[in-house]
């Protein structure tokens, strides 16, 4: 028996199953190759509109006939398309032979029964939760059951603290599962709601396969080796790898980790014992004494490093207890606006996101200045935790300050913070060279005044003419972008108030400060789901490939950074893309160009408005265009490790595969220096590799 589903939702029409029953007579098939010949004849087709599948096939047939009539007329002989292609009429006469489920309003085929399900569509939340408050109360009223399809504790969590301050209680039923979207049965009397219509999030679809944090860690590690490779074991000390080896023992082939010592010295590991081993870190280029099997200097090592680390513990204890000492500001717990703040986040949090904001909270809630350092690649949330503990800030009517180096990440993230504080008591304005003085005089009073909560700004954030009257929370973003004078001002700033510093690609001090315990550490390594690496490849200057990598991410409308680092020459280059790709819009960006100019070219690049953007460094930090894929870096043997990973974040950050091309001349003829640097960001072009770069 075939079925036939009646799927519109409307409270006034019924949804109706009907029941096709199989005694129809079936006409002849013609002689065309169908898939359907390839299905088994107990097969159960779906079929959501037949009459528009009819019409297409029909469409194409006659479209293949005009074709055909055309080349007969140059009397070239072909197979006349009927014998080539399925007709609509056809593929409907084939379809009698399966068992049927026709899943629409407008039934193709006659049906005998009739099926009632008599559902409705839920009411559009989109955050607005009065509505859903007010739906909740009619429900009960109706008799209806209310039930709310949770995906994650927290979400159950933030429903709650949302609901808290209701006037009427609410009576609904929370059920850790989804569903695609909720619906009202008036049958069973249930109206049931799913968190992401609530909260206009994208469904998120949970991956059967799963792997514990231990598995990953120790695969990754694995991964990361490759054979002469110097690698440290616990017991044993610095040898080097030699790679993966199957051998005998007691009669049972067994996968070992092979590490050759001094004089030749070998050591077979089992890969159970693989956390016993880690890669060798040291000075970049410092060639490693290597130890020998059996000999008493590792164990001599180990133990003047246990003395030293207890030195440090100790001086580590001290310098904790003057932190203690030190009296900041004790911000209050979660109020009901942060949950509905948390709770718009169109995304779902990543477990370190997760984990990174419940230490910042924490943080913040204790008397002593709080000083953390989250450590995230490009595109891994680190901007949301910010805008978090920013309107925790807020909430307790303390002003909040966010430092960044350059201007457009200024704009930028001024436009984030003011989509995301869209429909929340909170003030947000933003200070640089994009203003005139009189507006930067205008935003300086507000902030004096205490009518501006959030002020986002360059290096100008520190001058002495800005002046707040109640800060609570500095957050920098990208520390190791400033300078030596800069940061002296900021340690000034930040004596008694709560600090939150961002970065993908901490400098070296400011990893030791985070990794000895001088500030707090946490670490984003989980990338949000459907983010796909980029990838990452280094081409000389050739105009063929440019064009084609070009040309290639415009046919799927996409988007292009090209990188050229010299103003005295860029319209040249942007000219020499004009010619290579004629029908593409190109615009030219650099740090010399007007403020207002500057800032309606990015504007105009977020929205779409031109194909390429043909700009300096300028883009480096910060600047977040999902549908721009593709990054072209000229002379990219020039940069910095940091800048070349920094770039290289601006595309990706989508569920779109993303490419970066690295132009440079032919690695024989660089440094060593940058010739590793091209290499390096070559080889470390997973998610999460900026702590590995």
């Amino acid at each position: 028996r075939s079925f036939n589903i009646n799927t519109q939702l409307s409270v006034k029409t019924e949804k109706k199953i009907k029941i096709i029953p199989n005694t129809q007579a079936k006409k002849s098939i013609t002689s065309q190759v169908s898939f359907l010949e390839y299905l088994p004849k107990n097969s159960v087709l779906w079929i959501k509109d037949i009459k528009y599948t009819k019409g297409v096939l029909n469409e194409y047939l006659n479209k293949a006939n005009i074709q055909y009539n055309n080349l007969s007329e140059n009397s070239i002989k072909h197979l006349e398309p009927k014998h080539l292609f399925t007709s609509g009429d056809s593929f409907t006469e084939e379809l009698i032979q399966f068992r049927l489920v026709e899943n629409n309003n407008h039934p193709y085929f006659k049906s005998d029964e009739i099926i009632k399900i008599n559902t409705a569509a839920i009411t559009k939340i989109n955050k607005q939760f009065d509505i859903l408050k007010e739906n909740l109360l009619i429900n009960k009223k109706k008799g209806l059951t209310n039930i709310i399809l949770c995906s994650s504790q927290e979400q159950e969590e933030r429903l709650k603290a949302i609901f808290e301050n209701a006037q009427e209680k609410l009576q609904y039923k929370c059920i850790r599962f989804t569903l695609h979207e909720g619906y009202i049965d008036y049958t069973n009397n249930q109206a049931i709601y799913t968190d992401h219509q609530i909260f206009d999030r994208y469904h998120k679809f949970k991956s059967r396969t799963k792997f514990t944090n231990d598995q990953a860690i120790t695969i990754k590690q694995l991964n990361s080796l490759k054979t002469g490779d110097f690698v440290t074991h616990i017991d044993h000390g610095i040898g080097k790898f030699e790679g993966l080896h199957k051998i005998e023992n007691n009669g049972k082939n067994q996968e070992v980790i092979k590490i050759t010592y001094k004089q030749g010295d070998i050591l077979y590991i089992s890969i159970h014992s693989l956390h016993k081993i880690s890669k060798f870190s040291g000075k970049e280029g410092l060639v490693p004494k290597i130890n020998q099997l059996g000999s008493p200097t590792w164990q001599k090592t180990k133990l003047k490093a246990k003395t030293k680390v207890k030195q440090i513990a100790f001086d580590l204890i001290k310098l904790y207890a003057k932190r203690q000492l030190k009296k900041g500001y004790q911000f209050s717990p979660d109020t009901y606006l942060q949950h509905e703040l948390e709770a718009s986040f169109m995304y779902e949090d990543t477990p370190d996101q997760n984990k990174a904001i419940v230490s910042v909270k924490e943080d913040m809630e204790k008397a002593a200045p709080m000083d953390r350092l989250i450590c995230g690649d490009v595109g891994f949330g680190k901007t949301e935790i910010a805008i978090r503990a920013a309107f925790k800030a807020v909430a307790d009517s303390k002003q909040v300050a966010i430092l960044v180096p350059t201007t457009v990440l200024a704009l930028q993230h001024y436009k984030t913070f003011k989509k995301r504080f869209r429909n929340l008591p909170c003030n947000i304005d933003y200070i640089s060279r994009f203003k005139t003085k009189k507006e930067q005089q205008e935003t300086l009073q507000k902030v004096e005044n205490g009518n501006t909560d959030i002020l986002i700004g360059t290096h100008r954030i520190v001058s002495r003419d800005v002046r707040f009257i109640d800060l609570g929370l500095l957050i920098i973003d990208e520390e190791q972008k400033f300078g030596v004078n800069i940061k002296e001002k900021i340690k000034l700033i930040k004596q008694n108030i709560d600090t939150l510093t961002l970065t993908a690609t901490p400098i070296p001090r400011t990893l030791q400060f985070s990794l000895l315990g001088a500030r707090d550490l946490s670490i984003i390594n989980t990338p949000p789901p459907n983010r796909q690496s980029v990838e990452t490849v280094i081409i000389g200057m050739s105009q063929e490939k440019i064009r084609d990598a070009i040309m290639y991410e415009i046919s799927r409308n996409g988007q292009i950074f090209f990188i050229h680092n010299r103003i005295e020459n860029i319209n040249e280059v942007a000219g020499m893309l004009q010619s290579l790709c004629p029908d593409s819009k190109i615009r030219i960006g650099h740090g010399k160009m007007e403020g207002k100019k500057l800032e309606e070219l990015m504007v105009d690049f977020i929205e779409g408005n031109f194909d390429i953007l043909v700009s300096t460094t300028i883009i480096e930090n910060g600047v977040d265009v999902s549908n721009a894929n593709t990054i072209i870096i000229n002379n990219a043997q020039n940069f910095g490790l940091s800048d070349l990973h920094q770039m290289r974040g601006r595309v990706g950050r989508s569920n779109k595969k993303a490419f970066c091309y690295l132009i440079s001349p032919a690695l024989h003829t660089l440094s060593d220096q940058s010739r590793k640097r091209l290499l390096a960001l070559e080889k470390f072009s997973n998610l999460g590799s900026g702590f590995k770069i």
